[in-house]
């Protein structure tokens, strides 16, 4: 069998007769009663099974955002126009810069 006869995706290497019969093979996903009975069920069994990936379609999330929190920060006057200053030179707003400054902190 040559290269020609198999499929490749990114980690795996499939010949066409595996292909088929993982095809053939699909299952109908089972119903859950509750979230933990579902959990438990994929611990022990492989999605490809379920799953025909053949069907899939890109889907695109372009509004989603990532959770965010808004807080009330009490800071000298001194201090705020500091931050706005240094804000300007980067060109970028004065509370992205917070951020910026409390993630390189943190992180």
């Amino acid at each position: 069998m040559n290269s020609e006869d198999w499929l490749f995706t990114e980690t795996t290497r499939i010949s066409p007769e595996l292909l088929e019969y993982v095809m053939k093979k699909r299952i109908l996903r089972p119903k859950f009663k509750t979230e933990a009975a579902e959990r438990k069920f994929w611990e022990t069994h492989d999605t490809a099974d379920y799953f025909d990936l053949s069907k899939a379609v890109a889907v695109r999330f372009p509004n989603l955002k990532p959770s965010t929190t808004a807080i009330s920060l009490r800071l000298p006057v001194s201090l705020l126009e500091q931050i706005k200053i240094a804000a300007n030179k980067r060109d970028v707003p004065y509370q992205s810069l917070i951020k910026m400054w409390l993630a390189e902190k943190v992180g």
